[in-house]
């Protein structure tokens, strides 16, 4: 969407180019999420005695590089198109670089490349993890795949692909997302500044202190949630997204909240559907799926996620 390219999977045509982009996104993430001795004795910012520092630096070179190539790229490609290629295969970074046409004080190269680090940090793995965390937990819970397949088929029948517009059809689905979202937040804790002094739990905050809200341990207070440990789709039964308060913020809330949250919801409940549809699903051995979480400034699995799987015979026809 962004770039008009596949970086991921087999047989890619720009191998290269797809690991220098793998090597920058786990760098990022890995810089994000470890913690900094600095910011606890900001003596230590003279010495960077963990590296951090040159290491950003030099990420922070490599990324601008990189992303200053392909804006070049498509700005060639775009003298060199005929009007049918550029409608074909419009992409984000096109519409950027035509809003840079109209309004080039704003839409600089540098605006352009801050808009694409951002959708790639906030979309490279969150969608990813958090469908990786619900397959983990169907496996765990068979009855409630069973559920969410009957409700499939229900709604949708056998003989067409489940798609976007039957979302809104199948709460059940949209539940099992919740659910997972509310055990495992791809956002386990978020940072956020005060911007003026306010008190928190009884603790009197100055401004500009940075906080650090723990959406993982809201979403399983016990004095909120009956049973917080257990994955019940059911408990998400007839409550309307954003009119429940503030235990439930997989996305955060006010105008920080996520501006992805709609995307997100919408693949996810897409992907997720159709891998239910198209294929039967069981755990690789009798013992349940390891459920440990790994580190980091998203929420990745311990261990990657193993399964088996073989198409739905009743979709077969539609598969093959």
């Amino acid at each position: 969407m962004i770039v008009g390219k596949r970086y991921y999977g087999e047989n890619l045509e720009h191998l290269d180019e797809a690991k220098r982009f793998h090597a920058i996104v786990t760098e990022s993430f890995y810089l994000i999420g470890i913690p900094n001795l600095a910011d606890l004795l900001p003596f230590l910012r003279w010495f960077d005695i963990q590296g951090l520092e040159k290491r950003m630096v030099k990420l922070g070179k490599d990324r601008d590089s990189f992303m200053q190539k392909l804006i070049d790229e498509h700005r060639e490609n775009k003298h060199n198109a005929t009007k049918d290629d550029v409608q074909e295969k419009k992409t984000i970074i096109h519409v950027l670089l035509l809003q840079q046409k109209t309004d080039p004080e704003y839409y600089t190269d540098e605006i352009i490349k801050g808009i694409i680090v951002a959708l790639l940090s906030a979309g490279t793995d969150t969608s990813s993890l958090t469908m990786e965390w619900a397959m983990s937990l169907l496996l765990n819970h068979p009855e409630i795949l069973k559920k969410a397949r009957d409700e499939i088929d229900k709604q949708v029948g056998q003989e067409r692909f489940l798609e976007e517009s039957d979302l809104p059809k199948l709460p059940y689905l949209n539940n099992i997302i919740n659910e997972t979202l509310r055990l495992y937040p791809t956002g386990p804790v978020v940072t956020h500044e005060s911007g003026k002094d306010c008190t928190v739990g009884g603790y009197h905050v100055p401004s500009n202190t940075m906080l650090l809200m723990n959406l993982w341990a809201v979403h399983r207070d016990p004095n909120v949630w009956a049973e917080p440990t257990k994955f019940n789709p059911e408990r998400f039964k007839g409550i309307e997204k954003g009119k429940d308060g503030f235990k439930f913020i997989p996305f955060g809330s006010g105008r920080r909240r996520c501006p992805g949250e709609g995307l997100a919801t919408r693949m996810i409940g897409l992907t997720l559907g159709s891998l239910i549809q198209c294929f039967e699903w069981k755990r690789v051995g009798e013992e349940m799926v390891d459920m440990s979480e790994g580190t980091g400034l998203t929420l990745p699995r311990a261990n990657p996620l193993f399964a088996m799987c073989k198409p739905n015979p009743a979709m077969k026809h539609m598969i093959t």
